[in-house]
């Protein structure tokens, strides 16, 4: 199941999936979604898994979007990997757990917003530039910001693209809590095992109520995608990607 860049392990009950793309501060690419994509829907009907960690290599979590894998194909059907993957995420019956170091860029930060259990290094940096790369916000969290930040927040993020630290991060709510480097994911791999060990149907029952809004969430997704499909070709997006990517030449 493991892909090069998405590591699939298993133990304690956790299925632990880890970003493995370094030298790209873990960008995720189409194969990495459909690697994660079908990583959570295997876990989710597992009954060996009672609960996913996921997390990053290499000192980040995700940067983000790569930028030229996505552009390759900006369309954003259902059945594509981002979709299918966002899907596979928001409608997981069992406990997410994340352990974030360095950046968690754009759908590094919204994903976490499904997440139940988020901890973060002091390193951590958190962004949703959606707006000045001239994109919408995606992975539901048009209203998921919102409701977890407040709007003034959520607004300072989706809208004026102002970043959090780690301690910023949980202060906002975001995240549960900062965590020396060190032991992030000695913790939040404990915490996923702790979680997995627990009586099944109570906390699968559980999850579901919490999350009894998912299919409105599912329905913001859809909005967010035909959306941000169109901005994809808009000129003022396209300016922003070249932009972007010549800083990194």
């Amino acid at each position: 199941m493991s892909h090069a860049a998405v590591l699939v392990e298993d133990g304690n009950g956790v299925r632990t999936l880890v970003l493995n793309r370094p030298e790209k501060r873990n960008a995720l690419t189409g194969a990495m979604y459909s690697a994660l994509a079908e990583a959570l829907t295997g876990a989710a009907t597992d009954d060996t898994v009672g609960a996913v960690l996921i997390q990053g290599s290499g000192g980040s979590f995700t940067a983000g979007n790569d930028l030229a894998d996505f552009l390759a194909s900006p369309t954003l059907s259902a059945d594509t990997p981002v979709m299918r993957f966002l899907r596979a995420l928001a409608t997981f019956p069992k406990p997410v757990v994340a352990a974030v170091e360095g950046h968690a860029v754009g759908v590094g930060t919204t994903l976490l917003m499904h997440c139940d259990l988020v901890y973060a290094a002091p390193t951590a940096h958190f962004a949703m530039p959606f707006v000045s790369l001239g994109l919408v916000p995606e992975a539901g969290s048009s209203v998921l910001a919102a409701r977890l930040l407040g709007h003034p927040r959520a607004a300072a993020m989706l809208m004026a693209g102002e970043a959090l630290t780690a301690d910023g991060a949980e202060a906002a709510g975001l995240i549960n809590a900062v965590i020396p480097s060190e032991t992030l994911y000695e913790h939040a791999a404990a915490k996923a095992a702790a979680l997995a060990a627990k009586p099944r149907a109570a906390m699968a029952n559980t999850k579901a109520l919490m999350r009894h809004d998912t299919p409105q969430v599912l329905e913001a997704m859809a909005r967010e995608a035909t959306l941000f499909a169109q901005a994809l070709t808009s000129p003022e997006a396209k300016a922003a990607f070249q932009a972007f990517l010549s800083k990194g030449r």
